[in-house]
C-alpha cells in the first residue's frame, strides 16, 4: 500500500496516544487495527510493510495506515516511535497523501504536536485531540505541490541525522557530512528551507526535547540535559533560562 485517502473536516478521536519502544523482545511485529488509524513518527531504521507494500523506514518519517490494514515491523534493534490511534470520520474533501512519507522541515512541529497530545492526553483530551488534528493538517500536505515544492534531500536527511543523535555531540561538518553536502551548501541550504541556522536548530530542539522530557517524564535534570546533548548542568540551567525563560526545576514545576 502506497498511498490512502484521508479527509480531516473534523477533529479526530483520539484512542490513545503515546511514546513506544520495540525491538527489545522480539526483532519482528505485525499490527492490524480494524477501526482504528495508526499514526507513527518514526526515531530509527526499519523495514515496514504496509498490507504487501515494503518501506524503509528512517528518523524522521511518519507514516499513516487507515484502519483495517496489516503493518508488518522488522527492527535492527530498540526502536522508539511516537504513536496516535485515531478514528477520522470520513467528512470534508478527500485528500490522497503517501502512506509513508518524509516529514522534513516539518519534522520539529509534528514531533512537538505529539508530544503535548501526549503529555496532554490524561487530564485534557480535548488538548490532546486538537494537537493530533493540527499534525494530521501538516502530514496531509507534506506532499509537495507547485507551490510547495519539496525540500532539498539533504536537508532532509541532516534533519533526520540531528533528530536521532540529539544526545551526542553534533558539529555542523558532522551533520554536513552525513547528509552528502559540504558545511557551506548545507548552511545555505538550510536557511532557506528552515529559515535558520543548523547549529540554531540543533540548540532549538535540543531545549525543545528537554522542555517535554522535563515536564512529561520522571527522568532527573541530569538525565535530562544528557539526553539532549547537554551534560554540564551549569549549561543547561543557562540554556534552559535563555531560551525557556525559566530553570530546568521551574519547568517541571518546582519552584525556582
Amino acid at each position: 500500500m502506497l498511498e490512502t485517502e484521508l479527509q480531516l473536516g473534523e477533529p479526530p478521536v483520539v484512542a490513545n496516544a503515546g511514546v513506544s519502544v520495540h525491538g527489545v523482545v522480539s526483532r519482528t511485529d505485525v499490527f492490524r487495527l480494524p477501526e482504528l488509524w495508526q499514526l507513527h513518527l518514526y526515531q530509527y531504521e526499519a523495514e515496514l510493510d504496509v498490507d504487501g507494500t515494503p518501506h524503509a523506514i528512517r528518523p524522521g518519517q511518519v507514516s499513516l495506515v487507515p484502519p483495517g490494514v496489516t503493518v508488518r515491523y522488522r527492527y535492527q534493534g530498540r526502536s522508539e516511535h511516537l504513536y496516535a490511534h485515531l478514528r477520522i470520520v470520513a467528512v470534508g474533501p478527500s485528500r490522497t497523501l503517501p502512506v509513508v512519507q518524509d516529514a522534513g522541515p516539518e519534522l520539529p512541529a509534528l514531533d512537538s504536536l505529539l508530544r503535548q497530545a501526549v503529555t496532554a492526553l490524561p487530564r485534557d483530551p480535548q488538548r490532546t485531540r486538537a494537537e493530533i488534528w493540527t499534525a494530521l493538517w501538516r502530514i496531509a500536505h507534506l506532499t509537495p505541490t507547485a507551490e510547495r515544492p519539496r525540500p532539498h534531500p539533504a536537508v532532509s536527511t541532516a534533519i533526520a541525522y540531528i533528530e536521532s543523535h540529539l544526545a551526542t555531540p553534533l558539529t555542523v561538518p558532522d551533520v554536513a557530512r552525513a547528509a552528502g553536502v559540504s558545511h557551506n551548501h548545507l548552511t545555505r541550504l538550510f536557511r532557506a528551507a528552515i529559515g535558520d541556522t543548523v547549529v540554531g536548530y540543533i540548540r532549538s530542539r535540543r531545549l525543545d526535547r528537554a522542555q517535554h522530557l522535563l515536564r512529561a517524564s520522571t527522568l532527573s535534570i541530569s538525565a535530562v540535559a544528557a539526553s539532549v546533548g547537554i551534560p554540564d548542568l551549569q549549561a543547561f540551567n543557562k540554556a534552559c533560562r535563555r531560551e525557556l525563560g525559566a530553570s530546568p526545576r521551574a519547568l517541571r514545576g518546582f519552584d525556582a
